[in-house]
């Protein structure tokens, strides 16, 4: 294998730790990109589940940004040489709650660097600790689990993997239609510039996609804003998901859940206007 790639393996270890005040304003942004009412947002108000992401942001300078908008290869993450990158899961604890004017530090840490080769060429999977916590904290408040896969350009003749149909056994279940303005603005709260997400030019023309990609998080988010929606007073531990199949701004698309018999464990899923899966989640409850 390349010695490049088994390179990569040297990251494995590296950590940062970057901080931050938990503000008012980007919960009150988030509410009004989900189409939440205005609600009072003050000191102590709890973050709901994912909205974490709204804080320690990406702040690289603009000579720093690679052609794809992420910041060029080789800083905190590892320099992976391949062209197409994708938020491809997470898992998290939610231990104790972050509220709005708490001081976070966010502990990263490179937990893993694994290569394979797929269909479609090499595949290199990055898998990243994230440690919250509050206040100076001795314990985190959120652990979390960042799942980064790195492909090689799409060439001509490359063969997808069959689509999954989704579950139909949704008891909630909303339609969302990803449109520029949806994606630009949680683009813009987030301060993600990958250009997958609004440079329709680039995302069909170099990346080889169909249309603009919804983010990955951005579904994750709204699966967990359903529970908010559907069961206000949960109080979510624990939460994953699983990208399936990518979610492009062409058509709507629909957030499910259905609470399990055993009152606890949420099984939650994002499926395409056709009916195929596209993302894979199970929420559980204290």
């Amino acid at each position: 294998m390349d010695s490049t790639l088994n390179d990569l393996k040297a990251w494995i270890g590296r950590s940062e730790t970057v901080g931050d005040r938990i503000g008012a304003t980007p919960v009150k942004a988030l509410d009004a990109t989900l189409d939440h009412p205005p609600r009072a947002v003050q000191e102590g108000t709890p973050l709901p589940p994912l909205w974490h992401w709204l804080y320690v942001l990406p702040l690289h300078r603009q000579s720093e940004i690679g052609p794809d908008g992420h910041a060029r290869r080789g800083g905190f993450l590892p320099p992976v040489p391949l062209p197409r990158r994708m938020w491809a899961g997470s898992q998290f604890e939610f231990r104790s709650p972050v509220r709005v004017g708490d001081a976070v530090e966010r502990t990263s840490t490179i937990a893993d660097v694994t290569i394979k080769e797929g269909r479609t060429g090499t595949l290199v999977f990055v898998k990243v600790r994230h440690e919250w916590r509050c206040n100076g904290a001795a314990e985190p408040a959120i652990v979390e689990f960042h799942d980064i896969v790195y492909r090689d350009a799409k060439r001509p003749g490359d063969v997808e993997p069959p689509p999954q149909p989704a579950p139909t056994a949704a008891a909630w279940q909303r339609e969302i239609v990803p449109d520029d303005v949806l994606l630009f603005r949680y683009s813009a709260l987030t301060f993600n510039g990958h250009r997958i997400h609004y440079d329709r030019q680039y995302v069909t023309e170099v990346e080889g996609y169909p249309g603009l990609i919804v983010h990955g998080p951005l579904i994750a988010t709204l699966l967990m804003d359903l529970v908010r929606r559907q069961a206000p007073e949960a109080d979510v531990a624990s939460f994953r998901f699983k990208a399936v199949r990518p979610t492009f701004d062409l058509h709507p698309f629909r957030v499910n859940g259905q609470l399990q018999a055993d009152g606890k464990t949420i099984q939650l899923w994002a499926q395409d206007h056709e009916g195929w899966l596209t993302m894979d989640a199970v929420a559980t409850l204290r």
